[in-house]
């Protein structure tokens, strides 16, 4: 990858990844600043959002690393772009029955867009962050993103949506590392992020309590409604669509002889759809917002694996190309709770090459 401006900024949310990431830049010779988007505020979904990635703890933890490896931090505030670009479509996915992940959307609109935007006005020509990933330039001149080599702590899925423009100004420092070698850096560093746990949650629903966020966001309560098999027989009542995704069994609240998973959401009737594990296999799924990230998007069909959720393992497919903006997946094999909402994910071996988001 061309180092010509050798001019960094670097996304740190204060944890112990994105703090290496800009110790080894440093490390690197590179120009370097970190910077800490600021997203929410806790008015904005009625919770308090403290010891949350990117909250005033946060931002003190980055500043301490910055100083102490001698490069400039800043905060960019960036809350209603968050609300619009991520809050708002997470939610309204939810309420047409699927099972949004806002870090795909995070990453395409504010860190990869919007935050690339601000270093070319600061006139830093790269973006670093701390994902696990990586990025390889070719012999044939093209930029590829691929898996990390710790296949387990692959972000790659998260970043599809990358295009190879942003491939050639964007550095993964972490992705030939492990997360031992990675915490084993900070501490010799002597950050204070060394031993800092891992956040798992999506960052504005600390809790994991999706539905109770999105009835704070809309001031509002959703309505009951049955729950039936597929034959149309009611079971019992369900106490909101936004309380269910596809695949789900607990919490489900219903006698019955045998497990029940939920296998569809009928927004249009509040119907919870019930269904035996059996049912929930299928092998072909409809794809929407299309993205192709390295050259030109290909026509017809082709051969590759594919994932339909971040901790699936990707499954050998076929993919046809529809029109510039829709596909579809054929599996080899049957998958389990194909979910609308999730993003499927294409992958040439190591080789990241596209995706888009499961439709109803």
């Amino acid at each position: 990858m061309s180092e010509e401006k050798r001019k960094a900024l670097i996304a740190m949310s204060g944890g112990v990844d994105s703090s290496v990431a800009a110790a080894l830049m440093t490390e690197k010779g590179f120009d370097c600043m970190g910077c800490t988007m600021r997203l929410y505020e806790n008015d904005m979904i009625g919770e308090d959002l403290f010891g949350t990635c990117c909250s005033l703890n946060d931002t003190q933890d980055a500043r301490a690393v910055c100083e102490r490896i001698g490069i400039p931090y800043n905060i960019y505030h960036y809350e209603f772009q968050f609300k619009e670009k991520v809050i708002e479509p997470f939610v309204c996915s939810y309420e047409k029955g699927e099972t949004p992940n806002p870090c795909i959307g995070c990453n395409k609109y504010l860190k990869f867009d919007i935050l690339y935007e601000k270093a070319k006005e600061l006139g830093y020509d790269n973006i670093v962050t701390g994902h696990y990933a990586r990025i390889e330039e070719r012999e044939d001149g093209h930029f590829y993103l691929l898996k990390a080599r710790d296949l387990s702590k692959d972000q790659s899925y998260v970043l599809y949506n990358l295009s190879e423009e942003q491939l050639r100004h964007t550095y993964f420092p972490l992705g030939d590392l492990t997360k031992p070698e990675v915490r084993e850096i900070a501490d010799k560093n002597g950050f204070v992020t060394s031993h800092k746990k891992e956040s798992q949650d999506i960052c504005f629903v600390p809790d994991g309590d999706y539905a109770a966020m999105i009835k704070r966001y809309r001031g509002r309560e959703y309505p009951e409604g049955d729950f039936v098999d597929l034959e149309g027989n009611v079971l019992g009542r369900h106490e909101g669509i936004i309380n269910y995704t596809i695949g789900q069994r607990r919490g489900l609240g219903i006698p019955a002889d045998r497990r029940l998973y939920v296998k569809k959401l009928d927004v249009a009737g509040n119907r919870v759809i019930l269904a035996d594990d059996k049912d929930l296999f299928e092998r072909e799924v409809s794809v929407r917002e299309f993205h192709w990230i390295t050259g030109d998007k290909p026509t017809g069909d082709f051969r590759c694996s594919a994932k339909i959720r971040y901790r699936h393992k990707e499954q050998p497919a076929t993919v046809t190309v529809i029109d510039e903006d829709h596909v579809k997946v054929i599996f080899d094999e049957p998958q389990r709770a194909i979910t609308p909402g999730q993003s499927a994910v294409f992958y040439d071996g190591d080789v990241v090459l596209g995706g888009g988001i499961i439709e109803n």
